[in-house]
Order: structure tokens, then sequence, then C-alpha cells
């Protein structure tokens, strides 16, 4: 049987040609399969708040997504979100080029390799938090002691994640790269990139989620100047005022800006690149 034919259908028997039941193609698309599951948790939340009985301490899904919507239409929230994202968006690219600028520093010599090592050593244990006082001291109160703090948090996981990928490039594609002559920028552009991409993506994603997590923690700390900032600062202060279901529309601003850069830029790139080549089905 040639592979014109199987894939046409003309030699598989009737008994196999049949159509997939709802729950079958249900089961089988992964967005079904995913909305199962929120409308499940959403579930579980209202119950659960309902058994609790206690607004101040877990406010139900209902007084959530009513306060939600309420700060969403004065624009509170999306001024908040907007203050947040400009920010990370900076420090989270400051925190990926001082990565991959030290990663091919390692990868191309030895005393950039030390470097690296001793770098991640020392600094990837620490807490951005932790930061927080010096940031104070060197860059005072604002943004630029955020940017400081998740530039720190970012740079390390991703420049791991960038070297393991790197190491693990076959020799047989080293040799490759060597044989046409490659060196340098150019040898780990078109060589170790594309092979170790898979890794360079992992380590952009955990980047993303440290960003997020130092940016809500800093502005819970001490916020910015002027008493305006981001989520965390909107956050912050919705608890001060015993607003807990605005506290949990902030929390769940956070969970969709992640869901969204997850399930949309990030799964662009991939589609773009490592399921296209080949290394992810």
């Amino acid at each position: 049987m040639s592979y014109k034919a199987e894939a046409d259908g003309a030699d598989i028997p009737d008994e196999m040609k049949r159509t997939l039941s709802l729950h079958e193609k249900l089961y089988n698309s992964a967005a079904a399969r995913k909305l199962f599951l929120l409308i499940f948790l959403a579930i579980a939340w209202q119950l659960y708040s309902m058994r609790v009985d206690n607004p101040l301490m877990f406010p139900s899904l209902v007084d959530t997504m009513a306060g939600f919507v309420e700060v969403v239409r004065s624009g509170e929230l999306p001024l908040r979100a907007l203050a947040s994202l400009r920010v990370i968006v900076v420090a989270y690219a400051g925190g990926v080029i001082l990565a991959g600028l030290l990663t091919v520093f390692a990868i191309t010599t030895r005393p950039g390799t030390d470097l690296l090592e001793i770098l991640t050593s020392m600094f990837n244990p620490l807490p951005a938090i932790a930061l927080l006082p010096l940031a104070l001291l060197w860059f005072g109160l604002g943004y630029p002691s955020i940017i400081f703090v998740i530039v720190h948090a970012v740079s390390w996981p991703v420049a791991l994640n960038i070297y393991t990928g790197f190491m693990g490039v076959s020799s047989t594609l080293r040799m490759v790269g060597r044989n046409y002559g490659l060196s340098g920028f150019a040898f780990v552009f078109r060589i170790l990139v594309p092979a170790a991409f898979p890794h360079i993506l992992t380590g952009l994603k955990i980047g993303w989620a440290f960003s997020w997590r130092t940016l809500i923690a800093a502005e819970l700390v001490f916020g910015v100047s002027s008493g305006s900032g981001g989520l965390g600062w909107f956050i912050y202060e919705k608890k001060n005022q015993l607003d807990i279901n605005l506290v949990f529309a902030g929390l769940l601003t956070v969970i969709i800006i992640g869901v969204l850069v997850e399930g949309v830029v990030f799964k662009f790139i991939e589609e773009r690149t490592v399921v296209r080549w080949g290394m992810k089905f």
C-alpha cells in the first residue's frame, strides 16, 4: 500500500472510517479541554467563596468580576496595567540582552565561561527583592529601582537556560559549522542559536514569569513615587481600603496578561521556530 493511497484513505477498512463523536472531538481539542478546566476552576472558586462566606477573606467570583468590570470601565485598572507593562517590557528586554551577551561571551571564550559560572552561582540564588534597599540608595524611589531588580531577576535564569542549550548542541552540528568556516558570533547565531532555541525559549518564558513576580513584589513593598504605580501598587492600595474583591481583580489581571503572553506571543514564536524546524510536535 502506497503512502499516497493510505493518506487518501483508499485502503482503510470501512469500519475504521467513522465520524468522531462530539465527545471525542471535544476531548481531542486542546482549546475545549482548557475551557472546561477554566469553567471547573470558576465553579470551584464560587462554591468555595460561598462556603467561606466572608468577602474580606475570600470574595466570590461574581463580586470579583463585578469589581473588575467597574475598575476597567473607570479606566483605573487599564492605566495601572499599562504602567506595569511599560516597566516590565523595558526591564525584561534589558535582562534578556544582558543574559545573551554574557552567554555569548561565555560560549566563545574560556574567561567568559568562568565569569558566567561565578556570576550565576553568586546572583541566581539571591532574591531580587533583597536588592531593593540597595536599589533605593542607588536609584531613588521610582521606576529605575524597579527596573534594576527586574533585570537582576531575569538575567540569571535566562542566561543559565541559554548556556545549557548551547552546551547541549551536538558535536556533529558544531563540526558542520566549523567546516563552513564559521567562528565567533557567526558560529553562535547560525549554528548554536537555532539548535538550542528550545532551551532559549524556555529561558525566555521563565524570565517573563520572574519579571512579573519581581514587579508585583517590588510595588507591594514600596510602590513608586508620587503615589502612582502599576498593578502591584493597585493591589496594595485596594488591600488598605479593604476592597478585597478589587485585590482579586488585580491578581486576575496579572493572570490574564500572563496567559495571553504565553498563549499568543510565546506560542507564535514557538510555532514559527521549534515547531517549524521539527524540534517539537
